[in-house]
């Protein structure tokens, strides 16, 4: 394999050969790639959207758990093969008749829309045609398909006809057994059975949907909070290495040109570059976790290098009280995206930065001379944004805004404008000093 022979450094060529690997933490490899099995320990693993989830199994949702009930026909069939009842043909085909009606509206029970459609109150009437008939018939054993018709009404029927419809078939069963043995209370146990079936049924089948509606409910919210997620960790990634490549670039074009007249001025851009580096490192992992909070007096600074960097006079000028965290923060955004702008296409030699604070509101003006917004084909399409866009979103999240548009003689000027709470810059500052006295 070839060597590539020693490089020698003469006097006036200056040494810039890479140094030792920089101590990087091994366990920061965050995956930055988005799509299916993004930020995998962060979030809750989803199903696809339409899909129903797998692993919090719930109460049966078909007509499956009803057919069992009608076991409670067996005394009626069994008249009907020993031939102890008047016309058993008749009978027979009004168990047949029973059994099939019932099933069907059991199933359309569990679908909403079926058991909405007024197909399901027709085939639920011609079941308590075909009960009623069979137990002013019949009697006896034939009155256990009252409850069973109470089932059905109940599974159908879940707003306010359901107690009506109940009470009149408990009513009804009564008067029928009364009537077909002599004592009303004979069988009352039959009529308090019909009631408390149909009731029972409908309480326990509303809690069951109501139980999906939140399941799935609760899947959307987990959903929406993971494209949520997917947002910040975009805006955070281009925000952050859009300023820090920039700088990183016309950092290392100006240790490029000078390296050959000053050598210690190449060098300290070089130092430049690695702390600017290691600090994206840092940066980049607290977005990660999203536990970052950037300071406006650090990137006021970092500003004033990568503008001096890039041959552009910095002016920064900050008055008024101090402010919250979250506006520093988020103001701290908007001097990174727009001084990332001003180095990479406003071609100015100027750029100015105000922040001015009251104790209700602050504003901060960015204003350079350059040549004003660059002309680029518009953009796809997508959901969220990033840059400006993304920035617009955030302040207005906060109750801010933020426009950007041509200065009034020449270049480019951003403004924000943020409300401040009294109250969160004097929490602020207790959890910063501590409480007096300590």
């Amino acid at each position: 394999m070839n060597r590539r022979p020693p490089h020698h450094p003469t006097h006036d060529q200056p040494n810039l050969e890479p140094g030792p690997e920089p101590d990087l933490e091994p366990d920061f490899q965050p995956d930055l790639q988005y799509g299916e099995n993004t930020l995998p320990s962060l979030l809750p693993k989803l199903p696809p959207r339409g899909e129903k989830a797998t692993e919090f199994p719930g109460p049966p949702a078909n007509g499956y758990t009803f057919l069992p009930w009608l076991f409670m026909g067996t005394g009626a069939a069994l008249e009907v093969a020993k031939g102890k009842v008047a016309h058993p043909w008749l009978g027979g085909l009004g168990i047949l008749a029973f059994a099939v009606l019932y099933a069907v509206v059991a199933f359309r029970a569990f679908d909403k829309r079926r058991r909405e459609e007024r197909a399901s109150l027709v085939l639920l009437g011609a079941l308590a045609a075909v009960t009623y008939a069979l137990g002013i018939g019949y009697g006896g054993l034939w009155l256990l398909f009252f409850p069973l018709l109470s089932l059905a009404c109940g599974a159908v029927l879940r707003d306010k006809r359901l107690g009506v419809v109940i009470i009149t078939l408990a009513g009804s069963v009564g008067v029928i057994s009364g009537f077909k043995t002599g004592d009303p209370w004979a069988n009352m146990t039959i009529a308090y059975g019909t009631f408390l079936s149909g009731m029972v049924i409908a309480a326990l089948l509303s809690l069951s949907e109501t139980v999906r509606e939140l399941r799935d409910t609760r899947q959307e919210l987990a959903r929406t909070a993971v494209e949520k997620e997917r947002l910040r960790f975009s805006r955070d990634l281009h925000d952050l290495l859009g300023h820090t490549l920039s700088v990183i670039v016309v950092k290392s074009e100006a240790a490029r040109r000078i390296a050959r007249r000053d050598l210690d001025a190449a060098l300290g851009q070089v130092a430049d570059i690695e702390s600017v580096g290691r600090q994206a490192l840092t940066e980049i992992r607290e977005a990660v976790t999203g536990y970052r909070e950037g300071s406006l007096a650090t990137e006021l600074d970092r500003a004033r290098s990568a503008l001096s960097a890039a041959e552009v006079e910095p002016v920064v000028r900050q008055s008024g009280p101090p402010l919250p965290a979250q506006a520093e923060a988020l103001l701290g955004w908007v001097v990174r995206e727009a001084v990332t702008n001003v180095v990479r296409h406003s071609a100015a030699t100027r750029c100015e930065i105000a922040v001015e604070g009251t104790p209700e509101r602050v504003t901060l003006t960015i204003t350079d001379n350059g040549r004003g917004a660059p002309t680029a084909p518009a953009p796809t399409p997508r959901i969220g944004g990033t840059g400006l866009k993304g920035l617009t979103e955030r302040l207005a999240a906060a109750s801010g805004s933020l426009t950007a548009g041509p200065a009034p003689r020449t270049g480019f000027r951003v403004t924000a404008e943020l409300p401040v709470d009294p109250a969160d810059t004097a929490l602020d500052a207790e959890l910063t000093t501590g409480p007096a006295g300590h």
